[in-house]
């Protein structure tokens, strides 16, 4: 493929370009491979929610919208958009080479508590400064949705994003995608 090639820490694009075994998007559908390395920030005016059953964690029409090849997007909402008296700070933290130290949360509902549920960017690296305190969750833990739609996880566990039908892949977490 031309502007593309494989090395030990997977394809480098050049350009709008997808590797061979991309799905091309349809109308109304974007392709995780045209998101860019290192990611970019969009802001998304969509209803994004995020429930426990009839509870509602977080709502916002003020999300921000991280978006990373060959990954689907990672909704982040405001502080103010999130019920900070479900969030119990967890210990630990982990750190990504783009936004910095992550600070995870646990998010407490009635008598149900979600470990690990949310995390957060309290001091994020200089590009990615409009994270601040942003609060992001794990679809595959909580309810989460955007416009309306439910949200799927990312395949593998660790990965945050959020799956909608626009979504096309394949996606990273996915069987057979360890070496992107």
């Amino acid at each position: 493929m031309t502007g593309a090639t494989r090395g030990p820490m997977g394809w480098r694009y050049h350009g709008q370009e997808r590797p061979p075994f991309a799905q091309m998007p349809g109308p109304g559908e974007e392709s995780v491979w045209d998101y860019p390395r290192p990611p970019r920030l969009a802001p998304d005016t969509r209803l994004v929610e995020v429930r426990v059953g009839d509870v509602t964690v977080a709502s916002t029409e003020r999300a921000i919208r991280l978006q990373e090849t060959a990954s689907p997007p990672t909704f982040y909402l405001p502080p103010e958009d999130v019920h900070a008296d479900f969030l119990i700070e967890r210990a630990g933290t982990s750190y990504c080479e783009w936004k910095g130290a992550a600070q995870y949360w646990s998010v407490s509902v009635d008598d149900q508590v979600f470990e690990d549920a949310a995390w957060s960017y309290p001091r994020p690296l200089a590009d990615f400064a409009a994270l601040r305190d942003f609060v992001s969750f794990y679809p595959g833990r909580l309810e989460c949705y955007v416009a309306g739609e439910r949200v799927r996880p990312q395949p593998g566990g660790f990965y945050g994003g959020w799956v909608t039908s626009e979504i096309v892949g394949p996606i990273k977490g996915e069987p057979g995608t360890g070496s992107w």
